[in-house]
């Protein structure tokens, strides 16, 4: 049988762990926006899911990537 410590750095290198991970900072900052506008502070922006380099985005758009390794 597998080791804890080791099946569970396998699970967090799955893409199911990141879209649990993502939904629980989306819920935990929701409600933090809902507690922060009921005591008067400004609506907060809505949160940017990702943001590209410009650079990057270019490349990806173009489907080139540049390898900065050695």
């Amino acid at each position: 049988m597998m080791e804890f410590e080791t099946a569970f750095d396998l699970f967090l290198g799955k893409r199911e762990y990141d879209r649990v991970e993502n939904a629980l900072f989306l819920m935990a900052r929701a409600a933090f926006a809902a507690g922060w506008t009921a005591a008067g502070g400004a609506a907060p922006p809505d949160p940017k899911i990702i943001e590209f380099l410009p650079e990057l985005r270019r490349e990806i758009g173009t489907g080139r990537t540049q390898n900065t390794e050695g």
